[in-house]
């Protein structure tokens, strides 16, 4: 089974809407699947419940669990904690926090911010992860992301060993654009294998985290 907490469809900069990817990710394989269109104060309201009816679409028809999301971009550092909450009271179930990464100019002290905020779930590809930022995520339970996305992933060795030393939990998402970024079933071990993660730890991944995601948000 995939678990996938990091997607995205026409709703953002992705090219499939969100029915559509789900049906993609059901068909290869995907347990679970969130759909986590880039976001902020401009489109919270109109993301949230557009993606929530397609997430009931599908887990009516389907066997996937589908689950609605955002992922706040490039957003001032300091408004993260409230955009956060606010995304959640709209009905987010998953707040990923897009981290800064090499690949964009992404505002210094997001990484920071994301990981104090009560209501960030995953932190996505922080690109030069700091040891306190980790250690902060570590205690505040924040999901720290091994990317399978190209020009994010160049800095998942560095994450993994940091935060390994941090004692954080990782996941492995897709960060999805199109049906071809989704995962084939294999995929995730060999990106947190490449990342530099030990077999065991891809499996605590697989077996543990993910579960414990799905579970703190309500849906096992």
């Amino acid at each position: 089974m995939i678990y996938d907490f990091h997607t995205h469809t026409f709703l953002s900069d992705g090219v499939h809407s969100p029915i559509e990817l789900i049906r993609f990710a059901s068909v290869s394989g995907y347990g679970y699947i969130a759909v986590t269109d880039h976001a902020s104060y401009s489109n919270l309201d109109f993301i949230i419940p557009a993606v929530k009816k397609d997430c009931e679409l599908a887990e009516r028809y389907w066997d996937i669990r589908a689950i609605p999301g955002v992922e706040l971009t490039n957003v001032p550092a300091k408004s993260i904690n409230d955009m956060a909450k606010a995304a959640k009271e709209l009905g987010a179930k998953i707040v990923v926090v897009h981290g800064e990464t090499i690949a964009e100019d992404v505002e210094p002290g997001t990484n920071l911010e994301a990981v104090r905020s009560e209501y960030t779930d995953i932190l996505a590809h922080p690109g030069f992860l700091k040891l306190e930022e980790a250690k902060i995520a570590a205690g505040n339970g924040v999901f720290i992301e091994i990317t399978y996305r190209a020009g994010h992933s160049l800095t998942n060795g560095l994450v993994a060993d940091v935060g390994r030393e941090a004692g954080v939990k990782f996941l492995i998402n897709s960060d999805a654009h199109t049906l071809d970024n989704l995962f084939k079933p294999g995929m995730q071990d060999k990106v947190g294998l490449g990342s530099g993660l030990s077999k065991d730890e891809v499996k605590e991944i697989q077996d543990v985290n993910n579960r414990e995601l799905i579970k703190r948000i309500g849906y096992i």
